[in-house]
């Protein structure tokens, strides 16, 4: 099968939707790949580029005529016909909004993939063009925000005085936000964010940032988007960004609800509060904004002086990171579809993630799709009944007292035959095992590879104690010791050598 890849023509578009290396990738499946002339221009890749990497250059007409389509943008409904009947399309198409553009597709039989509506399962996440492109915006929004601020971000202490750092809102913690927060952070600034998902929280402070929390009851997303808030949360967080419009220099916002208007986060009164000289980034900008004031694609300046920036382009600031990721989405959309790598399509509908972002299909519309649970939450596991704990419900009160006094009193008599010394070591052990018990076995899973650092504590400890009992005589002293020895030493190194494996995936290049 044919793959053509047309050029962008909405305006202050810059990315396309396949590159060389996603080219390479696409031959490598077993299709033939029909490049747009002049499609890659505005991501500075050349014809020569792709022809060396396998493709063909063609004309327009060529390629909207190919067996599969790949477009960055929806086609407008002229372009409809370009298509071939019972072609397929691969491009956000907004199917929540636009249902006329679903019903052309589907008169002239096209199979119609949104990538804008992937389901929102790990399994689906290299196809999510939401998170990839979000992670770019939410990068420029930051460097954006850098260049109309007038300062620096970081503070400094110069020859000449001191500089504060800035104060850097962000108003949702997903993607784009957590690549905002990043952003910021890692130019100087103090960073503070507020997301209705109290887990966020961790990834904020992850990345640098302070998280404000919003204390009131929020209910949880099933299907990974983000749900409409109550009212009592929308009063507390107006509160919260009314006291921060008052103090940050820069604010972000994010905050997008699929199939909805954009909600509004900053009053115009909030915005009257803000100092002189400071501004907001509404990445919401393109669905009405969270911004009271924000204008779409422009720059405007308030009567106080503060600049509100509504870029709907982000990503295609960054025209050649952008068009790289998201040719890779669709690269891993034509694998699923490619089971054989034989360059034909095969779509099965029984999969939830080819089910989902099939929103057309042999001139019927399957929009919407059958819902898909995801809960944010994780869910409550049952407890695994086991037959000791089966077992220890079977015994009577009366059986469980007289195993506790047959055991004291074993203990009892162990101690009064033996040497003192054996006593102490016996005290010594039980006291162990209590606090360990206690203090080891109630860390939370998520803490167990931290925890390897006290056991290696522990176990030099140990080491330490078998090598001084290798010089006693007793060859059962000797040989308890060196098995000690060995097994220590493995945990210690062991301990060492998965604690490096950690701290290189957090080293930089």
């Amino acid at each position: 099968m044919l793959i053509g890849v047309t050029r962008e023509t909405k305006p202050g578009e810059t990315r396309v939707a396949a590159t060389p290396a996603t080219v390479k990738q696409l031959t490598g499946l077993g299709y033939e790949v029909v490049i747009e002339a002049g499609a890659g221009a505005g991501s500075c890749l050349t014809e020569k580029a792709y022809v060396q990497a396998g493709a063909v250059i063609g004309t327009m007409e060529e390629a909207w005529s190919a067996d599969v389509v790949f477009r960055v943008n929806a086609p407008e409904l002229p372009d409809v016909e370009r298509l071939k009947e019972g072609a397929k399309l691969v491009a956000p198409l907004a199917p929540a909004a636009r249902g006329d553009l679903l019903m052309a597709l589907a008169a002239r039989k096209i199979d119609a993939f949104a990538m804008d509506a992937v389901p929102r399962i790990s399994r689906a996440q290299p196809l999510d063009i939401l998170s990839s492109q979000a992670n770019i915006a939410g990068y420029r929004a930051v460097i954006e925000a850098a260049h109309h601020f007038g300062r620096f971000l970081a503070g400094q202490v110069t020859a000449a005085g001191k500089v504060p750092p800035a104060k850097v809102l962000v108003a949702g913690a997903g993607v784009a936000g957590l690549a905002a927060i990043a952003a910021a952070s890692s130019l100087g600034a103090i960073v503070r964010a507020t997301d209705p998902r109290p887990e966020v929280a961790d990834q904020v402070k992850s990345l640098g940032g302070e998280y404000l929390p919003v204390d009131v009851d929020v209910e949880q997303s099933t299907d990974g988007y983000a749900k409409a808030t109550s009212e009592a949360y929308d009063k507390r967080a107006t509160e919260i960004y009314s006291e921060q419009a008052a103090e940050v220099d820069i604010i972000v916002t994010t905050a997008l609800i699929p199939g909805r208007p954009a909600p509004r986060l900053i009053t115009a009164a909030d915005v009257a509060s803000m100092k002189p000289g400071s501004l907001i980034v509404d990445m919401a900008a393109a669905q009405g904004g969270n911004v009271e004031g924000s204008v779409k694609d422009e720059v405007i300046t308030t009567d106080n002086g503060v600049t509100i920036i509504g870029y709907t382009d982000l990503p295609a600031r960054l025209p050649a990171q952008s068009s790289q990721l998201y040719g890779a989405n669709l690269v891993n959309l034509m694998k699923l579809l490619t089971p054989a790598k034989d360059g034909q399509v095969t779509l099965d509908l029984e999969d939830a993630v080819q089910r989902g972002l099939t929103v057309v299909h042999q001139g019927d519309v399957l929009w919407p799709p059958p819902p898909v649970q995801v809960s944010a939450s994780p869910a409550v596991a049952a407890p695994v009944q086991t037959p000791q704990k089966k077992a220890e419900r079977k015994l009577s009160p009366t059986a469980k007292l007289a195993l506790t006094g047959t055991g004291s009193l074993a203990l009892f008599v162990l101690n009064a035959s033996a040497p003192s010394e054996i006593t102490q070591h016996f005290t010594v052990l039980m006291l162990a095992v209590v606090v360990g018990f206690y203090v080891i076995g109630h860390v939370h899973h998520a803490l167990h590879t931290p925890l390897m650092s006290v056991t290696n504590a522990i176990s030099g400890i140990v080491v330490v104690g078998a090598l001084l009992q290798l010089t006693v005589t007793d060859n059962v002293v000797q040989v308890l010791a060196g098995v000690a020895t060995l097994l220590t030493s493995i945990n210690i190194f062991g301990g060492f050598s998965v604690t490096r494996r950690m701290l290189a995936m957090f080293r930089k290049a």
